[in-house]
């Protein structure tokens, strides 16, 4: 990446942040304005336009800058290789801590914004998230099985099915505040979900 590129991945950089900040509050994505984006970010509105084309580009490019950092720490927990329930943990509180980081009104928006105006934007922006997060699952349950921590008679399919079942319970907005004090207790039950009979 040559210096030019650089700056410019910078300046993206900031105007996202700078949005994110802006819309993860109590006044929601339709006050604010690109002009507060401009302002907060120090990129000049017409770059702003130049690197998204409109306000709604750079709300959906928002959302996947917020999905893409929670791949990132996924992945960055999986590499450590720890062990399994240890790692389970982590990836079982990313959801619910990046969940936290978040306004309730901006959740709510956000997601209201995406289905109700384009549909196939967001189902096509979460897909490769849901395809790498299956990636990621499927990978520790498989190093669960070699630690004898997952019961072998689950086959791969159930256990995406169960764990995606479980994050997309808690991430329900009536649910997600409520979890926050059990998020032990609650990865401590799935463990045991799964695991071996003795």
């Amino acid at each position: 990446m040559n210096g030019f590129e650089k700056r410019t991945q910078e300046k993206k950089k900031r105007v996202l942040e700078a949005a994110f900040n802006l819309i993860n509050t109590d006044a929601g994505i339709e006050n604010v304005t690109v002009d507060e984006i401009a302002r907060c970010s120090n990129v000049g509105k017409t770059t702003i336009f130049k690197y998204f084309g409109s306000k709604e580009n750079l709300i959906h490019e928002v959302f996947k800058y917020f999905l893409d950092q929670m791949g990132d720490t996924a992945r960055a927990i999986m590499a450590e290789n720890r062990p399994f329930e240890e790692t389970l943990l982590d990836m079982s509180q990313i959801k619910i801590r990046y969940l936290e980081k978040i306004n309730k009104r901006f959740y709510l928006e956000l997601m209201d914004h995406f289905t109700k105006k384009d549909e196939e934007g967001l189902s096509l922006m979460m897909g490769p998230y849901a395809e790498s997060s299956f990636s990621l699952m499927l990978d520790l349950f498989h190093r669960g099985r070699k630690e004898g921590k997952v019961d072998l008679k689950y086959s791969d399919e159930f256990l995406l099915v169960y764990f995606q079942a479980l994050v997309e319970g808690i991430s329900s907005p009536h649910i997600y505040s409520k979890i926050l004090p059990y998020t032990a207790q609650w990865t401590e039950l799935l463990i045991k979900g799964i695991a071996p009979s003795k």
